[in-house]
């Protein structure tokens, strides 16, 4: 039998432990999400829907992205027992540099259309966390303003090669002179992808107003205050604005662009150069017998080709053909800290964040990309526990095997037999 007695005062009171009230409600909200996916929810909550469908879309039926993301999910880890960590360095050295955590926040375009704060919130997030943070050739804030927000950190820079040639060449020069340390060369983007949501949305650079966006702000005032009561919402280093993104990427971009383009960018570069969008083994090894400094395995977050390359996917066996000690990073679809962690594991120096960051930003400005930066920090540090290292540098294959679910069957005309 159960002895019972009556309840005593002091005995409740103990339990009684009531938590402060957080009446910031920008700490609150963010206090509240435990995982990127929920900034990305708290993110469609906040921002009009033309503006979040351009940060969360991609290109035509977006099965590339989809594909990205499913890839990190068909993971299983293999933790070591026995083998305690409880000191933990998340540190990597990149390009040249250091890096606290083994990822950067990748180039995004029209960033303060997602929230006003734009590239300057990414860049002294960055700065803070001791990351990289990489300004895109289509970003809103000034190469000059992003390094005064990042004075001491490290800042990339990625760049188109247009029709103009001269703006691109000005711009890699204006990136030197302003002390960034790596130009990131991107060669995916000969025309735009077609972005449905946005030709959906009537999404355009800079926003229209009509009557659907008129609706859709009534209960988001906040990021129209914020929109037009900030400095116009422009391209800072390029003077052409007004149209659908796709139109503003195909009168910018050259389809011409070669190997002759990437020989005279590197003359012109004094540090490191890598070469972003790369989606098949063969260009792997030709850019790094080349002399490159790094190649970024991207299908632009599933912005471009759709049903392209899964950069996961293709991680192994880039880095079974071109050796463990070349420079490979890796993007899209990397949404946990563990998908940081299984890349490294596969053999990637390091990992880019696009979407993720986004988030962050658009949930809560420079404190929510610093949230977001935390959240991946803390999934980083618990799976690395968890599998028993102690370092980026113990993680290797073994912590990781690949599960099938796409499996080729075929290439071109000529399909494989299945047996079975």
């Amino acid at each position: 039998m159960v002895q019972r007695q009556l309840p005593r005062p002091a005995e409740i009171f103990e339990l009684m432990k009531f938590k402060a009230p957080e009446l910031d409600g920008r700490k609150r909200r963010l206090q509240s999400a435990l995982t990127i996916a929920d900034l990305r929810t708290i993110a469609k909550r906040r921002t009009p829907k033309a503006a979040f469908d351009y940060t969360d879309g991609a290109a035509e039926g977006e099965l590339s992205l989809a594909r990205a993301r499913q890839a990190f999910e068909d993971i299983e880890f293999h933790p070591g027992i026995l083998t305690p960590a409880p000191d933990l360095d998340t540190s990597v050295e990149i390009l040249g540099g250091p890096s606290a955590l083994p990822f950067g926040i990748a180039p995004t375009g029209f960033t303060r259309l997602m929230q006003t704060e734009g590239e300057i919130a990414g860049a002294s997030a960055a700065g803070t966390a001791g990351i990289p943070f990489t300004l895109s050739t289509l970003g809103t804030t000034s190469i000059e303003d992003v390094k005064a927000a990042n004075p001491h950190g490290r800042n990339w820079f990625q760049l188109y090669v247009m029709r103009d040639r001269e703006i691109s060449y000005g711009l890699a020069r204006r990136a030197a002179a302003a002390g960034f340390d790596t130009l990131m060369f991107t060669v995916d983007t000969p025309v735009a992808g077609a972005r449905l949501r946005d030709k959906r949305n009537g999404f355009s650079i800079p926003p229209q107003l009509t009557l659907g966006t008129i609706v859709n702000a009534i209960p988001r005032p906040w990021w129209w205050y914020d929109f037009l009561t900030t400095p116009k919402l422009e391209f800072a280093s390029l003077s052409t604005t007004g149209g659908t993104v796709g139109e503003l990427l195909d009168a910018a971009m050259d389809p011409t662009i070669g190997y002759d383009d990437l020989a005279v960018i590197r003359d012109l570069w004094p540090g490191k150069i890598v070469i972003k969008g790369v989606q098949n083994v063969e260009d792997s090894v030709r850019l790094v017998d080349l002399g490159v400094d790094g190649i970024i395995l991207s299908n632009h977050g599933g912005r471009q080709l759709d049903r392209a390359p899964i950069p996961f996917h293709l991680l192994p066996s880039v880095v079974r053909e071109v050796g463990k000690d070349a420079t490979i990073m890796i993007d899209t679809g990397i949404m946990n800290g563990a998908d940081i962690v299984a890349s490294v594991a596969l053999g990637a120096k390091f990992t880019l964040i696009g979407r993720a960051y986004l988030y962050g930003l658009m949930a809560g400005g420079q404190q929510g990309v610093d949230r977001a930066i935390e959240i991946l920090r803390v999934e980083i540090e618990r799976t690395m526990r968890l599998l028993g290292v102690s370092s980026m540098a113990e993680l290797e294959p073994k912590h990781v095997t690949q599960l099938a679910r796409l499996v080729p069957v075929g290439s071109g005309a000529v399909p494989v037999p299945i047996d079975g």
